[in-house]
């Protein structure tokens, strides 16, 4: 299906409100331990079937999901249900806070509560709900219908993937990416070494007061930023087998090329206080020829309203390091409650959302950046935003790399807030930084 709606600006401004929407959300999360009681991840095997056959009658999944300000949804399901009539999908509305969402799902799936068959999940979820024996695994549905996992995001996928099985299938992305000054830069630095150069030259430029913005206070974002600095360099925060791995000479090469960014004097002086609102801001009045921030920068950087920098803002990677370069990955998830009584038909549901034709769709309707990348060479897509027809954009939000896949998360994402912003504020090194970050890690894995 083709789908002929091109969005507007209000389009580009919902996708904005999307991001931004997604990313201070992250911090509840990160401060409030409602993680449930570690347990063996659920070995439920997924329903053995044939391929969906009519039905006597009517099938009602219900699919619950935050709220959305656009048809993208509504317009999802009707899709859907007109290819598959037998089943009925009723959208249950959650709360906008993905917090409280978090909260209400674990009540209900702590009771083995089967009134949602499909839900959306934030990115830094799949393994706590996997591990608590809530999500249906999908490894032997995706094979059955031949579901290509090469075709996505790598790191969308490996958000889902969790004890050696896949829980989720990835939705849309966001993904951390270097804005900058095309009347003030002639080319976007390839490594973090040619940024901070560029960034000592350009400084004061054009009525630029800094060279660089970034997120550097104590909160999720900081995370993001770290965990950026720390996959271009090759470092890891936990291996494979989900084992504390933070103690590496990458993962320290990582964080000291951080700590020299953050202490440079091309940043601004109280740089450990800027979060999201505060860099964009700076970004948006011309105070700085570069800022990494996510997607949403780019239609705030086209708004009149607020922008003193439209139609000069051009998009890259973020800087490379000796490993390449690294974005940190946001964004939803889509999953099947363990308990839910129809698992045929919401694997169907799924598959439809995060396959083509619903990847296509949330995006025209939504302005949701695909995690699908066929979907990108997709004409109505690239209509659909200026970012989706961007090479580079697609680029940078590939080069996306999952924040720890662990159960407790949000007890990890606060070892390194906290051993980060020592590092940072010149309290620590960055080696005794990465020590104190691995001893901690290692006694809330024994817990």
């Amino acid at each position: 299906m083709k789908v002929a709606k091109r969005l507007t600006s209000v389009g580009l401004t919902l996708f904005m409100a999307f991001s931004l929407a997604a990313c201070s959300s992250t911090p509840q999360q990160a401060s409030k331990d409602t993680t449930p009681q570690p347990a063996t991840p659920s070995t439920t095997e997924a329903p053995k079937t044939e391929p969906a056959q009519p039905a006597a009658e009517k099938i009602k999944l219900v699919y619950a999901r935050g709220k959305d300000a656009t048809d993208s949804t509504k317009k999802l399901v009707e899709a859907f249900q007109k290819a598959h009539p037998n089943i009925e999908v009723e959208i249950r509305e959650m709360p906008a806070d993905s917090g409280q969402s978090h909260d209400q799902y674990v009540t209900m799936f702590s009771a083995q509560s089967s009134e949602i068959d499909v839900f959306d999940l934030d990115v830094i979820w799949p393994a706590e709900f996997a591990q608590a024996g809530y999500l249906l695994p999908l490894d032997r549905l995706m094979e059955q219908d031949g579901i290509e996992t090469g075709k996505y995001i790598k790191g969308a996928m490996d958000a889902g993937n969790f004890g050696g099985q896949q829980w989720t299938m990835p939705k849309f992305i966001d993904a951390g990416l270097l804005f900058y000054r095309k009347d003030l830069v002639a080319e976007a630095p390839k490594t973090w070494d040619d940024l901070i150069a560029q960034a000592k030259a350009a400084k004061g430029k054009g009525g630029t007061k800094f060279g660089y913005l970034m997120q550097a206070k104590q909160y999720e974002g900081l995370v993001c930023n770290f965990v950026e600095f720390n996959a271009s360099y090759g470092g890891k925060i936990l291996d494979e087998q989900g084992k504390v791995a933070v103690n590496n000479p990458a993962t320290i090469k990582g964080l000291k090329k951080m700590i020299e960014v953050v202490k440079s004097d091309f940043v601004p002086t109280n740089i450990t206080t800027f979060m999201e609102p505060e860099s964009h801001t700076a970004f948006l009045e011309g105070q700085a020829p570069f800022i990494r921030n996510w997607p949403y920068q780019f239609a705030l950087a086209q708004d009149q309203a607020q922008s003193k920098i439209v139609d000069q803002v051009g998009i890259a990677p973020l800087p490379a390091g000796d490993a390449g370069s690294a974005a940190a990955l946001g964004g939803w998830m889509g999953g099947i409650n363990k308990f839910s009584k129809h698992p045929k038909e919401a694997w169907e549901f799924l598959k439809f959302m995060t396959g083509p034709e619903g990847q296509e769709i949330s995006a025209v309707e939504g302005g949701l950046a695909p995690t699908y990348l066929p979907a990108y060479d997709d004409a109505d897509v690239q209509k659909a935003s200026p970012l989706f027809a961007n090479k580079d954009f697609v680029d940078g939000v590939s080069a996306a790399v999952s924040r720890p896949t662990t159960p407790i998360y949000p007890k990890i994402s606060e070892v390194i807030q906290i051993e980060v912003s020592k590092a940072l504020a010149g309290q620590q090194t960055a080696e005794q930084a990465v020590q104190n970050m691995e001893t901690q890690m290692n006694d809330l894995m024994k817990k």
